[in-house]
């Protein structure tokens, strides 16, 4: 008996593939664990290839099965936000433009672009998520987001990337601490406190520069603490757990008992850049591409 491919093949593959276990699975499809495993054997002969390597224990995807996960995760995405696309055309809307951004990024680019473009293109809608640098890189190669605002040295051939913010730093310290704009001179005046950062996971760019501005001092930074919010970093030294160095711009916004002062004559820059995937065909991207001059 011959047979065709059918999108319940994708979508039972996606849920294997995703739980890496039959039973949950087929509970999560609502169908038979032998059902569902007759579909998978039938789809792999189908193609010719093995996705799964089974035992009695475990189940994995093989390489063909996760080189099939990733496209058709593309795939799935890119269907649903098509269909959505077309939803708020039909309801006179230019599109959606979903943008990931780090935190630093809301307090200075941002908000002046959905301003600038509001003004331009007011059917244009926006989905904002706060995520870390490599969740938005992910999201952007898996069609899952449009834009994002990021700190990276560099990213993979198929993303597009281009420098849109350069920030001083500035070292964070309790409201009562010594040091004022008045007496602040290097960093090196605070060697001997603990650290609170950003964990490297939020940026590795942004951690390596750090440390890169206490070892241009003459000391490495005792990081007593690390988190991927500033809110979190700037309760801890307000606590009087430590010091912490963050991008300037993220002063503002915040209402807790700390004080920022400008680390003075160092070469180091919070550079923020804006990436998103050349071959991205939603028009409103391409408007909003055009406002940031890109």
């Amino acid at each position: 008996m011959s047979y065709q491919l059918e999108l319940r093949h994708f979508t039972y593959f996606l849920a294997v593939a995703e739980e890496l276990h039959f039973r949950k699975a087929a509970d999560r499809l609502y169908i038979s664990q032998p059902g569902l495993s007759r579909q998978i054997k039938q789809m792999e002969e189908i193609i010719g290839a093995k996705l799964f390597i089974r035992d009695k224990r475990n189940v994995d995807l093989t390489a063909s099965g996760r080189y099939l996960k990733k496209e058709l995760d593309y795939i799935f995405n890119h269907i649903d936000f098509t269909i959505k696309q077309t939803r708020l055309i039909d309801q006179g809307s230019d599109g959606e433009v979903r943008i990931g951004f780090l935190g630093s990024a809301m307090q200075t680019v941002i908000p002046e672009l959905l301003v600038k473009t509001n003004e331009n293109f007011p059917n244009i809608q926006f989905s904002l998520e706060e995520m870390s640098n490599y969740l938005q890189v992910e999201a952007i190669e898996r069609d899952q987001l449009d834009l994002g605002f990021v700190r990276l040295a560099r990213v993979s051939k198929e993303l597009k990337m281009k420098t849109i913010f350069k920030d001083t730093f500035s070292l964070v310290l309790p409201e009562d601490h010594y040091l004022n704009i008045d007496n602040f001179k290097s960093i090196d005046q605070v060697s001997h406190e603990n650290f609170i950062l950003f964990s490297s996971r939020y940026s590795s760019l942004y951690y390596d520069k750090i440390m890169s501005i206490c070892e241009d001092k003459g000391f490495t930074p005792k990081v007593s603490h690390k988190s991927v919010h500033g809110q979190t970093i700037y309760k801890l030294v307000e606590s009087g757990l430590g010091v912490a160095i963050v991008p300037s711009s993220l002063q503002y916004g915040f209402d807790l008992g700390v004080k920022f002062l400008e680390i003075p004559k160092i070469p180091q820059k919070a550079v923020l850049s804006v990436i998103w995937k050349e071959n991205n065909r939603n028009p409103a991207l391409q408007q909003l591409l055009n406002l940031m001059n890109i």
